[in-house]
């Protein structure tokens, strides 16, 4: 099966700032690309990055002008950031990073897992190579019902699952892939199944399959109806 990988998806050349960055500066970055974070590097190789939660914190500390809100009394580290002017106070180090051969699930997994919206892509010396971001992880979801057939059909069912063409129609529209048909073990269906699932492209998979065998029973289904043959 193909995957897409980060270094398809990510986007380069890279917007960076040097540790010693100003405020205002990442700020008018950061609004002039409409990104959400930006890296900061050392030599190429990323040692943090700031986000515009980091920015915010400054505002979020400033004292309300009309004196209606309380004051925020906030944790050392924050305070720290708060008060910072630079890149390298403002920044969150280490940076959560991703590879050009991760594939576009390893990457999503990482961003859930972390709460942020772009990972900055680095190679096995920590340079800066490109920056995956949410949007461009989405991409892989503009793949054509077309594309995710052939996948499907030849990749999933017959190479790896060993399962030949006419024994399973496959359906794509929209990435709903739908297959209806027959499988010779019972313990192929959910198998098959969750390989569609994993196809990039696909939104949902439903699946109308019957079996011959039942594999899945103490007792399989042709070997029951034998005895019940020679009981008779």
């Amino acid at each position: 099966m193909w995957h897409r990988m980060v270094s398809d998806l990510m986007t380069t050349p890279v917007v960076r700032v040097d540790r010693d960055t100003g405020f205002k500066e990442i700020a008018k970055l950061l609004a002039e690309y409409d990104i959400t974070a930006v890296p900061v590097v050392d030599d190429e190789r990323v040692v943090g990055v700031v986000s515009e939660a980091d920015l915010l914190r400054k505002e979020a500390a400033h004292l309300d002008p009309a004196g209606l809100l309380p004051v925020l009394h906030a944790r050392p580290g924050s305070r720290a950031k708060a008060d910072a002017t630079t890149a390298e106070g403002l920044m969150n180090t280490p940076a959560v990073t991703a590879r050009p051969q991760w594939t576009a699930v390893e990457a999503a997994r990482v961003m859930e897992r972390h709460h942020v919206k772009r990972l900055p892509v680095v190679d096995e010396a920590d340079r800066l190579v490109g920056v995956i971001s949410r949007a461009d992880l989405l991409r892989v979801f503009l793949r054509g019902d077309s594309a995710i057939r052939e996948e499907i059909c030849g990749e999933v069912l017959l190479r790896t699952l060993g399962i030949p063409p006419d024994a399973i129609t496959v359906r794509v529209v929209n990435g709903r892939v739908s297959l209806k048909g027959a499988v010779e073990r019972r313990s192929l269906v959910p198998v098959a199944v969750r390989l569609c699932q994993g196809v990039d492209g696909v939104v949902d998979v439903s699946a109308e399959l019957s079996h011959r065998v039942d594999d899945t029973s103490p007792e399989p289904e042709a070997e029951a109806s034998r005895r019940t043959g020679l009981a008779t």
